[in-house]
């Protein structure tokens, strides 16, 4: 009962096969039989879930409807949920409990959604490996001594063991659809500003994106048909119409170009992702699209600029954990300012510290042409670039990482090592363009591998549409994690 796809658990509840209670019942089964293994969450919240549960069968039994009615969804721990730790999976927020919704979690509830716990990721969003958490490590169910991604990688590895039906995730530079790939599921970054981002905590304000992580395409457009959508209380959030994402699923593919990103074959891809994603393109070929050669020549850059300028919004962002007003206050200060200091010397993680101080350095008198302002202008060229080739092409189509998961541990003495993973995802955020990660087959050593597919901005439909006709047409989706 633990296993359907969202899509398939709403209709067996419309068919009352089981209660709301019952299929939360199961799936909290499932938590406690594996995740000691995959420690895919860091808080459980099994009251509110069962009182939503209770909620939405009493509904169903009066014959009402929504779109998420009684399927047991997961939040990745920075999307704030009313009277629910929302921790970063930070020492400095170990405490902290939220005291509002944000919108996507309002979304949800309205929606008849049951809310069963928030995932651990890397702290405050910062890793693509899921190791930073100040709580615990993460493991990828498909390898237990490999990492899920980052730093969603609590949401990924949830999906994938089957510990909920689907979740949240926010994506930053890739910490959607890289564990969404490590972890053999779908992952969608939506267009900037499509989702809001009122209770999200920021890392980056101007790159940060919630999005669905989930076992299908078409459960990624039923969450995204609910999450989506203007919200007058972000002032990013785009004032556009909402496509309906379920009903875009049918609509023809035939003819449409896809983009081939010469700049993301070479050097250092591993042969069995580039073998995958080269088959899986030649099945979008047999599905009637054509394929174009297309060019993204700042792609070398995007890496370089990301962290100079995604850093610096985590140095701005960051400020306000001070000890102060909420979170963590150190207990050895004699003064305001050592309160200060030691605050965040104790609060924070290694890699949260490295990134806030190369984010005050970049942002400081003397260095902010040399780094802020030239990364802002290289950022114009790399969304420049995206902007050419979709004159060519209605999306485009690549790898997500270099390489299938790697073992724990075997990046975290090298940050650069690290950053490297994540070449192929964050071009799409430097730009603010759409993104989905999809199975499209496996390594020798059976660890999944994703493709990624680009897309214009607020063009999701087209993306969720092309996404799904190749889950269709192939079976990459149905292979899941023996535990």
């Amino acid at each position: 009962m633990h296993q359907p796809t969202i899509a398939q658990a709403k209709h067996q509840l419309l068919e009352k096969k089981y209660s709301a209670v019952e299929l939360l019942d199961a799936v909290y089964k499932r938590i406690d039989a594996v995740d000691d293994q995959v420690q895919a969450y860091i808080h459980l919240t099994r009251d509110i879930a069962h009182r939503q549960a209770e909620e939405a069968d009493k509904k169903l039994a009066a014959g009402e409807d929504s779109p998420l009615l009684g399927v047991p969804i997961a939040l990745k721990d920075l999307i704030c949920m009313k009277d629910t730790p929302t921790t970063c999976a930070s020492h400095i927020l170990e405490k902290f409990v939220s005291p509002y919704d944000a919108t996507v979690v309002q979304r949800l509830k309205a929606a008849g959604a049951v809310l069963i716990g928030k995932t651990n990721m890397d702290e405050f969003a910062m890793g693509s490996s899921n190791e930073n958490s100040y709580f615990h490590v993460t493991k990828n169910p498909w390898d237990l001594s490999r990492v899920p991604g980052g730093s969603s990688g609590g949401s990924g590895a949830a999906v994938a063991a089957n510990e909920c039906m689907g979740a949240l995730g926010s994506d930053t530079g890739g910490s959607i659809r890289q564990p969404a790939a490590f972890c053999g599921i779908t992952g969608l970054k939506p267009t900037y500003g499509r989702v809001s981002r009122f209770g999200l905590v920021a890392f980056a304000s101007s790159f940060d994106q919630i999005g669905p992580m989930t076992k299908t395409v078409e459960d990624a457009a039923i969450l995204m048909n609910v999450i989506g959508g203007h919200d007058p209380m972000d002032s990013t959030s785009a004032d556009v119409p909402l496509p309906d994402f379920t009903a875009a699923l049918s609509n023809d593919i035939k003819g449409l170009k896809v983009g081939i990103p010469k700049e993301y074959f070479g050097k250092g891809l591993d042969p069995n992702v580039e073998k995958a994603v080269q088959e899986a393109i030649k099945t979008l070929e047999s599905m009637g699209l054509q394929t174009v050669e297309v060019s993204l020549p700042h792609t070398e850059y995007a890496v370089a600029t990301y962290y100079i300028l995604a850093c610096a919004e985590a140095s701005a962002n960051l400020s306000r954990y001070d000890g102060v007003k909420y979170g963590y206050r150190s207990e050895h200060a004699d003064n305001l300012m050592d309160m200060y200091t030691n605050t965040r010397e104790e609060g924070f993680g290694e890699e949260v510290k490295r990134r806030i101080l190369l984010g005050t350095f970049v942002l400081s008198s003397g260095y902010y042409d040399a780094y802020y302002l030239k990364g802002q202008k290289v950022r114009t060229l790399i969304k420049q670039d995206f902007d050419e080739a979709y004159k060519k092409c209605d999306l485009m189509a690549g790898p997500i990482a270099p390489a299938p998961a790697f073992k724990l541990g075997e990046k975290l003495d090298d940050p650069l090592q690290m950053y490297l993973s994540d070449i192929f995802t964050i071009s799409a955020n430097l730009a603010g363009t759409p993104a989905i990660s999809i199975p499209c087959g496996q390594s020798q050593d059976n660890l999944p591998i994703g493709l990624q597919l680009m897309g214009k901005h607020f063009d999701e439909a087209t993306l969720l549409n092309v996404a799904h006709k190749y889950q269709q047409a192939t079976e990459h989706h149905l292979q899941h994690p023996v535990l």
